[in-house]
Formats: C-alpha cells, structure tokens, sequence
C-alpha cells in the first residue's frame, strides 16, 4: 500500500457531495451509488459517492484518487453500506492484490475515464499492460462480499 491520494479540491468536494446526496435519494449519475463507512478514528459514520464496478457477479469499489479517507476507513472497518438511504445493505470489503488490479482497473477506466480523467494515477484506458501493473499500488480496489 501507498500513500499516493490526490486530494479534491474545493470544487470538487462540492460537486461530489451534490452528486452524493443525489445518490442517497437514489440518483445515481453512471452507475454511481452512495457509501457509508465508519470513520477508524472518530467511530462517526462517513459518506462518500462512489462507482460500483460489477465484473462477472462480483461487485469492486476502485478508489481511483489513491489512498482516500474513505479506503482507509474502508479498510480498517472490514464492512461499508452503500445504497439509497431506504434500502442500504452492509457488503464486507476485502481488498484485492495489486496482481489482480490490472484488469479490473483497465475496466474501470473504460467505463469512467470521462470522470476520473487527471486523478487515476496518470492512466487513461489506453494504458499498456505495463502502465497498469505499475499503477496497481497507488490505486486501492476492493471486492464486495454479502
């Protein structure tokens, strides 16, 4: 693991909670859905908007700014509820080896690039084999489990 985070400026911070309180209602822009996790310091529970990645049946949360406040927190809670605020469901997170994220982040990018252009450690969906594996530290992804 890294410490590489590109930060949000003020900007957007301030689109990302417009378009996270639009998905806690349960409008979701490109697959995005609201997320919850429990603060590892404060205990109080944190919110985030984030873009589901279903890849055969199995659903990955892909932190494309690096090691966020909400992957830490992810990772040191082991659980987060994502969904609309009538239907949340907890999911467990477990966080996938860098040798797997290639393709789950070459996926990523070829369904998101317009969003995460300039955050996603420098990668576009062009990225060779190469760019990927290299990139795959800086960039946290977990799987969903029930």
């Amino acid at each position: 693991m890294t410490a590489h985070y590109d930060r949000p400026n003020t900007a957007a911070r301030g689109l990302n909670t417009v378009i996270r309180v639009l998905a806690e209602w349960g409008i979701g822009v490109a697959g995005n859905r609201a997320l919850r996790v429990r603060g590892r310091t404060s205990g109080m529970m944190r919110r985030v908007v984030v873009n589901v990645l279903r890849v055969d049946g199995v659903d990955y949360l892909v932190s494309p700014r690096g090691n966020t406040q909400w992957s830490r927190n992810a990772r040191a809670a082991g659980t987060v509820e994502l969904g609309p605020r009538w239907q949340r469901r907890t999911a467990t997170v477990t966080e996938v080896p860098d040798e797997v994220k290639p393709e789950l982040l070459r996926l990523y990018l070829q369904r998101w690039y317009w969003e995460v252009k300039g955050h996603a450690a420098g990668l576009t969906p062009q990225s060779s084999a190469e760019e990927l594996r290299a990139a795959a530290p800086l960039i946290p992804v977990f799987a969903l489990g029930r």
